[in-house]
């Protein structure tokens, strides 16, 4: 049986920081309220929400040798970038340390970062909650991303790469060299799922 989402949230509040935790809140509470609107379970939701920064309290060392010991594929981009290893290591952690088997909830966790093209709901909804949950800063278009993220996850989500690849595109030569492929080919899979071509 798996922990409830509270000791869950107990749990992961001892190991990140404020912010971090005060975040993930933020994500729960929004990714529930999407699966409320698209017809998802809520359950689900909240479980992914909890735990999709759970290995966030590692450093970029630390999280190389946790993929390492568990045999988890660390991509060129991912070894340069550490970080986004957090959300492989999520999907483990979530698994390991919390019990969860459910593999609806192991996947969102597992692409809440990166995105993929042809996601379910349940992924779609936990990587628009983390982008647009209450706390975030207000990034460009934000106000235009929250209302459609609630009458449209497809178009949420071409919206929400969009943004991000042209902030990264637009950095420094550092930030070019952070962009996953995977967000690549989900971005072109949402921009022609939106007729956006």
């Amino acid at each position: 049986m798996w922990m409830s989402i509270d000791e869950i949230q107990d749990s992961v509040q001892r190991k990140v920081k404020k912010r971090r935790y005060q975040h993930i809140l933020g994500v729960r509470f929004t990714a529930q309220a999407l699966a409320m609107r698209f017809g998802e379970d809520i359950m689900k939701a909240g479980y992914a929400g909890a735990l999709h920064d759970c290995a966030k309290y590692l450093s970029d060392k630390e999280m190389l040798l946790a993929c390492r010991k568990r045999q988890i594929f660390c991509s060129e981009i991912e070894k340069r970038q550490p970080s986004l290893l957090h959300a492989k290591l999520g999907a483990a952690f979530a698994k390991e340390v919390y019990g969860i088997t459910d593999e609806e909830i192991l996947s969102a966790i597992r692409w809440h970062t990166t995105g993929k093209p042809g996601m379910t709901d349940l992924e779609k909804i936990v990587f628009i909650a983390d982008y647009i949950e209450p706390g975030r800063k207000m990034l460009p278009r934000m106000e235009e991303i929250r209302k459609v993220s609630f009458q449209n996850l497809d178009k949420a989500m071409y919206l929400i790469l969009d943004n991000t690849l042209s902030y990264l595109e637009e950095g420094n030569a550092k930030d070019k060299d952070t962009i996953d492929s995977y967000s690549v080919d989900a971005y072109d899979y949402y921009k022609e799922r939106n007729g956006a071509v």
